[in-house]
């Protein structure tokens, strides 16, 4: 029996899938078959892309074992690649860089200085909320099956339990396809959030969590309530920074408004190295000139991280990376909302980029829980998926798959990708029909109205 303790996509207790190798928008499994990566944050150029391969091997050939309280000029070359190439057009407002070794890290560590900077305790963030598990990141994770805790089989889930003054503003509400209507009126539908933000220190924001995709006029009106109220307004581009948002280099960029700080993860460092970096504006640069932010690691800002995030860079730059995004985007969008317009399972699909959201009809996420004997309907089609040669993650939920496949897919891979999902869905259209007709028997009617837009 296995000494590891796992942890996976897909809820239930399926099968568990060993993966032994990979390479470009494949994965090699133990089975000898090869399936495309179609849910992988974390890897945006794929495996064993040629750049950085180079990169860690010759950091790993020539770099001495150096901590992050010694100077290390590349460390500083690497900050500077990060501002220039990722950030261009926004140098102005920008005025520092600090790495880190994840996400997590990233935004536990820019809360707190959030605290530190203003004095205050009390945070924010918006329901469904995921931004990592380590420290304050893991009391901000507001999405309940993310939340560290403990998932019983009988469904009495025993969260970690939040020893901070968390606040939590509405969530985004778009969608391509189902869902709930938008509101009618932004500031209406968010009239509440300068009462909310009051005393905080920080609001932070994602833009994918829960499969809720943020609207410009939300970010813009949260922006201006935190600046109201004084709260430090984070940008949390741990999953979309770096191209995966894809009509801008980060999801931030489709709103007027400009964060206070921005933190990074996920895709930083390629994929080869574990990364994150947090990104403070030039005005809380300029109110730091007496200060100092006393957060020392000993593997942050590391020699082949470093390597890893400027080949990274260099591969968004010169292979031209948010092009590819940007068209294949709309294949996503063409194709997915005809997947949906098939099948009677699918409640609601959204997505920016190559980070889609497609939720079927099924539990609320309100009931989530891991433990269940019952493999989850989304872990089923991810099942059917990977039977058929590809690799859908469910994020963990019963009901929401999720597509984020590599930056570098071609055309034909994705719809190869898509092809996969529209037949892999059969298997949760069957089990919708026979819901609805023991609903319809016991009720007289459906449960959902379905809409398209």
């Amino acid at each position: 029996m296995s000494k590891l303790i796992y942890t996976g996509l897909n809820a239930g207790k399926g099968k568990i899938t060993r993966v032994v190798g990979g390479k470009g928008v494949y994965f090699h499994l133990e089975d000898g078959r090869k399936v495309l990566d179609g849910s992988n944050t974390g890897g945006p150029l794929g495996h064993l892309h040629p750049r950085m391969v180079e990169a860690v091997q010759d950091a790993a050939g020539r770099c001495p074992v150096i901590n992050e309280g010694w100077f290390w000029a590349e460390r500083e070359q690497a900050a500077e690649d990060l501002i220039n190439i990722a950030f261009k057009g926004e140098e102005d407002w920008i005025g520092g860089v600090r790495f880190f070794l994840s996400g997590s890290e990233a935004n536990d560590l820019a809360l707190s200085f959030s605290q530190a900077y203003t004095g205050r305790t009390a945070l924010a963030t918006r329901e469904r909320a995921y931004h990592g598990m380590t420290g304050l990141a893991l009391h901000m994770t507001v999405q309940p099956h993310w939340h560290g805790g403990l998932s019983v089989a009988d469904g009495n889930n025993s969260p970690v339990p939040r020893p901070y003054d968390v606040r939590i503003l509405p969530p985004p509400v778009s969608a391509i396809y189902g869902g709930e209507e938008p509101p009618a009126s932004m500031p209406e539908y968010l009239a509440n959030a300068a009462d909310t933000l009051k005393e905080t220190a920080a609001t932070i924001i994602d833009y994918t969590q829960g499969g809720k995709y943020y609207l410009s006029e939300y970010q813009d009106t949260i922006a201006g309530a935190a600046r109201k109220t004084g709260s430090l307004w984070i940008a949390d581009e741990v999953i979309t920074g770096l191209g995966r948002h894809g009509s801008s280099m980060f999801a931030f960029q489709g709103g007027a408004s400009r964060p206070d700080i921005v933190t990074l993860g996920k895709p930083v460092a390629g994929g080869a190295m574990p990364g994150g970096a947090v990104i403070l504006s030039k005005t809380i640069m300029d109110n730091m000139s007496d200060k100092s932010w006393q957060t020392y690691s000993t593997f942050r800002g590391n020699p082949m991280q470093v390597a890893a995030i400027r080949a990274y860079l260099r591969a968004l730059e010169e292979e031209q990376l948010l092009d590819n995004v940007q068209a294949l985007e709309k294949v996503m969008h063409k194709q997915l909302l005809e997947i949906a317009e098939k099948h009677p399972s699918v409640y609601r699909v959204d997505g920016r980029g190559l980070h889609w959201t497609v939720e079927l009809h099924g539990p609320d996420w309100r009931d989530w829980q891991i433990a269940t004997a019952e493999t989850p309907v989304a872990s089923k089609v991810s099942d059917k998926a990977l039977e058929l040669g590809a690799m859908i993650g469910t994020s963990g939920e019963q009901t929401s798959l999720f597509l984020a496949p590599p930056l570098i897919m071609t055309e034909q891979e994705l719809k190869q990708l898509l092809a996969i999902l529209d037949e892999a869905l059969s298997v949760a259209d069957s089990e919708y029909v026979r819901n609805q007709g023991q609903s319809q028997s016991a009720q007289g009617e459906p449960n959902h109205v379905r809409q398209s837009r």
